[in-house]
């Protein structure tokens, strides 16, 4: 037996529609579908046959809101994902095709990092990013709820780096070690490589390694007109090429501080007025 948990909401609120495809890709198995918005997990995996399919149909935000929802749960499941949101840098990330599955994600949701952000603590599946990505959620988010569907993101990058978007400094504190930086556009700390619709923007990073480490990637010390020459090779990771610009650490414990507070998105999902944020592995 499978479930199916979609988010209606996702893909601009195509999200059923999505899932019901399941019917056909699954032809022959018992498919039960549920609305994740419906959903008391604690109750549900308390009931649930250990052996049933869980199928989680959405985006990059879907699985946020989902490993969050269970993270106090007894999961005995097997864990499958279906690509039904705009943001797929999760498969993207594991070099799956978002057309096909669903995949088996079980393993790649245990043993998550963390991040406190205002005082909430969130797990994270992609990364957390600080400055003109949050920047760039911010606006797009505005977009949408203005009825625009077709966002954009490079487009907002671009006038935020033309001006709509100031640089802080920033105090960064890595397992200990603090660092200081002035003009700092992104400091992303990731999970995965990618994040924000695409981008590498930490491409020696690996979500499973043994040790649970984190990549920090800062941005900084450029002006706006060099950071818009630099800003397009953070799609194939080859902006950490640029050393002077491009700061990479790795580390269980990583706080960034700024000067200014501005907006960050975890996995895709805004959070505003943010001053710092600490994220830790899960060692």
């Amino acid at each position: 037996m499978y479930y199916i948990l979609f988010n209606a909401k996702a893909a601009g609120g195509t999200g059923e529609k999505t899932a019901r495809k399941l019917e056909e890709i699954l032809k022959g198995e018992e498919l039960v579908f549920k609305s994740v918005h419906e959903m008391d997990y604690r109750r549900f995996f308390a009931e649930v046959d250990p052996e049933a399919k869980i199928v989680l149909v959405g985006g990059d935000g879907t699985l946020n809101y989902f490993v969050n929802d269970i993270r106090r749960v007894e999961v005995k499941n097997e864990i499958y994902f279906f690509a039904g949101g705009t943001g797929n840098d999760f498969l993207k990330d594991l070099g799956l095709d978002p057309e096909k599955g669903p995949y088996n994600i079980t393993k790649y949701i245990r043993n998550l990092p963390s991040v406190v952000v205002n005082g909430q603590n969130w797990l994270f599946i992609n990364g957390v990013g600080y400055g003109i990505d949050g920047y760039c959620c911010e606006v797009a988010d505005q977009m949408h709820a203005n009825g625009v569907t077709d966002v954009n993101y490079a487009g907002i990058a671009i006038k935020g780096l033309l001006g709509k978007f100031k640089p802080r400094d920033a105090k960064i504190t890595v397992d200990g070690k603090v660092y200081n930086f002035k003009k700092v556009w992104i400091a992303a700390t990731m999970n995965g490589r990618y994040y924000g619709g695409g981008m590498m923007n930490a491409p020696k990073q690996d979500r499973l390694n043994k040790d649970h480490k984190l990549s920090l990637v800062v941005f900084h010390k450029s002006g706006a007109l060099h950071t818009l020459m630099i800003f397009p090779s953070i799609f194939k990771g080859e902006h950490v090429n640029h050393t002077k610009q491009v700061s990479v650490f790795e580390g269980h414990d990583i706080t960034v501080e700024f000067s200014k507070p501005c907006a960050l998105q975890i996995d895709g999902e805004t959070v505003l007025n943010v001053s710092d944020y600490q994220a830790k592995s899960f060692k």
